[in-house]
């Protein structure tokens, strides 16, 4: 029983489809031909007249009512399974951001044809409108942030600032791959496989990186000290040397090498290089460099040092007593 009610409320398939078509097309030319109006007339009898208040409904009203619904749903399926198909035809849209907009057709579809089936049924839409105002804004408070939040979704949606697959960081320090935008969140999938849904809303109001927006390139800083007595256009050019050896460096742009400021303790260098595809991660390639590094300071003689403070006793005597 509930599988036919489906059926007629959300035909699914063409022959389901084709057979309320005809069962409407048959009933309705019944009707203007006037084979209906004997069976009209008793339904629509005082007899079989209900009256609640100052609204009067018959069983004719209920019936016309039931196959105008009926009718109206057949409408939406059909021009909901159409917009479907054309949505899911368009390549430069993302699975799950598809999903998101094949909703959203669908909700807008079914409650124009819902108010269009409250105008058949002689309901006053515009007593209709002040009830539904108040229970709107009462709703309204408490579902206030999902609304937001769908909202939000769309304009990820349109702008396409952020899509599945992208590596995004937020403002909180989360840092990891979109998987999935949904109607009410976004699921990032962090490095240490944590699953994090996120409200759409955040990624509107609050400032987000997308590490992969325009390009999959990323730089990796590295800071490097080395001792004042010390070769310091040698140790750039060992720097620059460890950087360019390691495979996942990029060739444009190339690796720069800086100094920073003379410290209190060492002369601080600045290493910047770049890897095609930052998805891959950026923590291995800049230890891969540090230890090259480390090693060809150690075969050069380039000391890292730590630390020192010299202490200056004013009155040495006062120690001997």
């Amino acid at each position: 029983m509930k599988k036919i009610f489906t059926s007629l409320i959300k035909p699914e398939t063409h022959l389901a489809r084709w057979v309320i078509a005809l069962l409407l097309v048959g009933i309705f030319t019944l009707g203007s031909l006037g084979h209906i109006e004997p069976l009209k007339e008793f339904l629509d009898s005082e007899a079989l007249t209900f009256k609640i208040g100052n609204f009067t409904l018959s069983i004719y009203k209920l019936l016309k009512g039931t196959l105008a619904f009926v009718a109206l749903l057949w409408l939406a399926s059909v021009i909901s399974v159409s917009g479907e198909k054309r949505i899911k035809a368009i390549n430069g849209i993302k699975a799950s951001n598809r999903t998101l907009l094949i909703k959203g057709f669908q909700s807008v579809i079914y409650f124009l044809i819902f108010m269009i089936g409250l105008d058949i049924l002689g309901i006053d839409l515009t007593a209709l409108a002040v009830v539904g105002g108040a229970i709107g804004i009462g709703i309204g408070f408490g579902l206030q942030k999902i609304t937001s939040n769908f909202i939000s979704g769309l304009i990820l949606l349109f702008e396409k600032s952020v899509e599945e697959g992208d590596l995004v960081e937020l403002n909180d320090g989360t840092y990891g791959f979109v998987r999935q935008t949904g109607a009410r969140y976004t699921l990032i999938e962090t490095f240490d496989s944590k699953e994090i849904m996120i409200p759409n809303e955040d990624f509107i109001t609050n400032r987000v990186i997308n590490w992969t927006y325009s390009n999959n390139q990323g730089r990796i800083e590295i800071i490097i000290g080395i001792s004042y007595d010390s070769d310091i256009e040698k140790a750039r050019d060992l720097i620059l040397e460890s950087a360019k050896e390691h495979e996942r460096c990029s060739i444009h742009p190339e690796p720069q090498c800086y100094i920073r400021e003379f410290a209190d303790s060492s002369v601080n260098l600045l290493l910047h290089f770049w890897v095609d595809d930052v998805t891959e991660g950026r923590f291995e390639p800049q230890s891969d460099v540090l230890l090259i590094i480390w090693k060809k300071f150690k075969e050069n003689n380039i000391s890292i040092p730590f630390p020192q403070r010299d202490l200056h006793i004013k009155n040495p005597e006062a120690l001997s007593r």
